[in-house]
């Protein structure tokens, strides 16, 4: 009896834990397709599905070209999400192409919603994240080479070497997010107080403002 009584214990334990990770997991789909109706005025976690799919909610050509860099850090990146190809609504996943000048920097950034990988198209990268424990993991990568970000931790891509580089990103997630750091906490609406700055950072006033100027929106 002593036995049969640990066994239902165990049972229940594990039907337990089943049944929590079902309820604390993202939902299965319940139907084949929903392509985001972006231009619905209904919020919901996620987008509301429109009524009619056709090829080209689930079509892009924007990752086929090398994107503009006009920009103080040397990159630019080309989402391919749900807001580009709405048919990705529900589906979980999502890419982007990145492309580096040469001496071009990808910023210290995190992505909430999602573990990002890299495959490298074209030249070579230095790339690292940094974990809880404030440990940099980093590696140098070339063309035909992997890396991988876990979700949620700062991470960066830096084109050490003197010729463009490109790589293509994928995201478990339709809508990954983007926090860069520096543009998040000096160019922020309504901006973060600088003596809350002042002292995150050790530095005085006078260079929280001269950051800050640096991120302002454009007017």
């Amino acid at each position: 009896m002593a036995g049969a009584g640990k066994l239902t214990v165990v049972m229940f334990m594990i039907i337990a834990s089943i049944c929590f990770y079902k309820v604390s997991a993202d939902p299965d789909m319940l139907q084949d397709v929903c392509v985001a109706d972006l231009a619905s005025g209904i919020k919901i976690n996620g987008f509301v599905c429109k009524n009619n799919a056709s090829a080209a909610d689930f079509f892009f050509a924007g990752l086929a070209k090398p994107g503009v860099i006009n920009n103080a850090v040397g990159s630019i990146v080309t989402p391919a999400n749900v807001m580009q190809i709405p048919g990705l609504n529900t589906l979980g996943v999502s890419m982007a192409r990145i492309d580096y000048a040469p001496g071009g920097l990808n910023p210290p950034h995190t992505h909430p919603r999602a573990t990002e990988m890299i495959f490298v198209l074209e030249g070579e990268l230095d790339v690292g994240f940094i974990t809880t424990a404030d440990v940099l993991i980093s590696e140098h990568i070339m063309k035909g080479e992997n890396f991988v970000f876990p979700r949620g931790l700062v991470h960066f891509q830096k084109n050490n070497g003197k010729v463009p580089a490109a790589v293509i990103s994928g995201f478990n997630s339709q809508l990954p997010g983007t926090q860069v750091i520096a543009a998040t906490l000096f160019g922020a609406t309504p901006p973060v107080p600088d003596n809350v700055l002042t002292i995150a950072f050790q530095i005085d006033a006078q260079e929280v403002e001269k950051i800050k100027s640096k991120f302002a929106p454009n007017k």
